[in-house]
């Protein structure tokens, strides 16, 4: 893979495997890609970027090393956060403070749901806490064989509040598997996972599930990128609407993103059973 620009950052590393797909690695593996505040401080930058580079159309998620996609909370660095720090001040004010920093935190995970580009997440072995957060907001997610997950706050004495609790409902048809995994802090498989419909591919290994999620990225990233990332924006704003809000806002959508030129190229192409080339968004 070639470095992708100059994408250099300290925790993570950014490569394209091919034109217009953006590989993003967490690249903790001696801490087993953990996140401290200084991880996901820049992880929100990383996909905030990412979101207006019109030199991507589509972004690959996964951890770096052979043993975890993410452990999760870095406990060390959680005991000098205001997690585990006294705050000081009178109760209103600790508030304040703790409330400022967990909304911080969660706009950071939520970078990936609100990145333009659609997002495939190829997780691995140890994927809980954060690891759950993150894919909860990929568009699409890819395990191998080996991963191992876990809503694992419960464990640590508190409420996942980084959006698992608010997204992972709505992602899979059963509240009762929601709530066993999430009230027991249970571990549970890749084959579970795909079961209950959390991923929608189980592979081999690290490698083939890589692999799988980049050639779906290479697939998306040929398609109008208009109409992409229009339907990324539309089935987010869907999920949380009703069907008459959604219809409304896809009308009002659709009535300026219509007049692109994708539309005719992607129909002439169609005509004339040729490879459309779209210009960059």
């Amino acid at each position: 893979m070639a470095p992708f620009k100059d994408y250099t950052y300290t925790h993570f590393l950014v490569t394209s495997p091919s034109p217009f797909v953006a590989h993003v690695e967490i690249n903790r593996p001696q801490k087993l890609n953990a996140f401290s505040e200084p991880v996901w401080r820049e992880f929100a930058t990383v996909f905030d970027r990412l979101s207006h580079d019109p030199d991507v159309r589509a972004v690959v998620l996964s951890g770096a090393g052979d043993r975890a996609f993410s452990a999760g909370l870095d406990v060390q660095d959680a005991v000098n956060s205001p997690l585990g720090a006294d705050l000081g001040g009178d109760p209103a004010r600790y508030a304040t403070n703790m409330r400022r920093h967990i909304t911080e935190f969660q706009d950071a995970i939520a970078a990936v749901e609100k990145c333009e580009k659609p997002v495939v997440c190829v997780l691995h072995g140890i994927s809980i806490g954060i690891a759950i957060d993150i894919s909860c907001c990929a568009d699409v997610r890819i395990a191998a064989r080996n991963t191992r997950f876990a809503v694992k706050e419960v464990d640590i004495g508190l409420a996942a509040d980084l959006g698992t609790l608010s997204r992972l409902p709505k992602l899979v048809g059963s509240t009762s598997w929601v709530k066993d995994v999430c009230l027991s802090a249970r571990d549970f498989s890749a084959n579970e996972a795909l079961a209950v419909g959390f991923v929608s591919q189980v592979h081999d290994s690290k490698d083939a599930a890589v692999a799988a999620g980049t050639k779906w990225a290479e697939f998306v990233a040929s398609k109008s990128p208009v109409a992409v990332q229009g339907t990324k924006e539309l089935l987010n704003h869907a999920r949380d609407h009703s069907v008459a809000e959604n219809l409304r806002y896809t009308t009002i959508w659709n009535a300026a993103m219509l007049q692109s030129s994708d539309t005719k190229t992607a129909l002439m192409s169609g005509l004339q059973k040729k490879k459309p080339t779209f210009e960059k968004l």
